[in-house]
């Protein structure tokens, strides 16, 4: 069965769900749509005061299926694709309601940015963190790694995007990327919790909290993707960029030039 993305309210407190466990909750095209759709509807929702997100089976989302990376079947340009993909998660931005994410096993690539751009992050004890698209011959192009830098510096961010190594729920806690570390078992709880104790405050307060908070990163973060927007169409077209596909298909080593 493809992958999936649910939405459910129930009251004030919205749910959105991953579902595509068989390949932990990697988002195709079709995912993508679903959960642009489903932004939509919260934003159009004035009765949900929280948002919860959160994916089945054993990770939050491990980013893009691999197998759609470099491929384009929407019948759009690349530059259109991707502008899509701006605006339809910049409705994070057009949400009332905070949305707090509870992430464990996997969280990579796009889906790692994507929940760097929500307003609180849980994590599991095992949950994993990695930005791999340089390994593919591409760049992050979602947004969150304006974030990333604000929150661990330049450091931090040039080692995660340059190598991709992984890093650990502790690490990502000391540099803020989550706000806690809770038992696997404990963690859908733990966030229903959060949401419940946010929908039952004054909403206008949550409101203007919030907005304090997002003028302090959202001018970095907007001019971030317009970079991200002209970088990625470039490299799409790339000599290094088909070189790389070329060597991979043809078993080997490529021949990269820097243009």
């Amino acid at each position: 069965m493809a992958g999936q993305v649910h939405l459910d309210i129930d009251g004030p407190i919205a749910t959105i769900t991953n579902d595509n466990p068989d390949k932990h909750n990697a988002f195709d095209d079709d995912m993508d749509g679903q959960l642009f759709a489903a932004l939509a509807e919260l934003r159009a929702a004035s009765g949900v005061r929280a948002v919860i997100w959160r994916g089945e089976g054993k990770s939050w989302s491990s980013g893009r299926d691999v197998g759609s990376i470099g491929q384009n079947r929407s019948g759009l340009t690349h530059h259109e694709l991707m502008t899509r993909g701006h605006r339809g998660i910049q409705q994070l931005w057009e949400i009332e309601a905070p949305v707090i994410v509870a992430l464990k096993g996997w969280v990579m690539g796009g889906s790692f940015q994507r929940a760097l751009m929500c307003d609180v992050r849980v994590g599991a004890s095992d949950t994993r963190f990695r930005l791999p698209e340089v390994g593919y011959g591409v760049i992050p192009d979602t947004g969150g790694v304006s974030v990333l830098h604000g929150m661990c510096g330049p450091g931090v961010v040039a080692d995660m995007v340059l190598t991709g190594r992984t890093m650990g729920a502790d690490e990502a806690l000391g540099h803020g990327i989550i706000s806690r570390i809770v038992p696997l078992d404990e963690l859908d709880g733990v966030v229903r919790q959060m949401a419940e104790a946010v929908a039952e405050a004054p909403m206008v307060t949550v409101k203007l909290a919030r907005r304090v908070i997002s003028h302090l990163s959202r001018p970095a973060v907007r001019a971030s993707m317009e970079d991200e927007l002209f970088y990625q169409t470039f490299l799409n077209r790339s000599d290094d960029f088909a070189e790389m596909r070329a060597a991979r298909a043809e078993g080997r080593q490529p021949d990269y030039r820097g243009s």
